[in-house]
């Protein structure tokens, strides 16, 4: 499981016309799931995206969390952060996990973020979605369990 996250003044997430989820200043995550991951990589993977230090405290250093600064979290799925581009010029999914076994993983990892009593946003599994966002920084990190 890996979570690509970027630190955001705002971000949004549209299906068609219709914004489906809006954030204010937090973090953007893109989330995209592997063979063999599970509800504990799921928990794991939460617990470090909430307490990964990515906010600048007083002295301008990034000592804050998400959960330190009472930020936003926005979800959108993402199967190709997985992708293996070692070889050639085309991706390999071959690591990804199967489709339903990615969204009921998704489903999960959302379902406990929101018990985190912050303001947590989704995309749409598996649509076709515009992804609006301005990084803060920038700053951005690939997290991995």
């Amino acid at each position: 499981m890996k979570a690509l996250i970027q630190r955001v003044n705002a971000a949004s997430v549209e299906v068609g016309l219709e914004v489906i989820g809006e954030i204010g200043p937090g973090l953007l995550l893109f989330l995209g799931v592997e063979r063999g991951d599970s509800e504990a990589l799921a928990d794991k993977l939460l617990n470090k995206v909430l307490r990964y230090r990515v906010f600048s405290d007083l002295q301008d250093k990034m000592n804050l969390s998400l959960l330190d600064t009472g930020g936003e979290l926005l979800v959108v799925s993402q199967f190709t952060i997985v992708a293996n581009t070692q070889k050639g010029l085309r991706p390999s999914f071959s690591s990804a996990a199967a489709p339903q076994e990615s969204k009921n993983l998704y489903d999960y990892f959302i379902s406990q973020a929101k018990c985190s009593k912050l303001k947590v946003q989704t995309g749409r599994f598996g649509a076709d979605m515009a992804v609006k966002l301005e990084n803060n920084g920038p700053v951005t990190f690939i997290l991995t369990v």
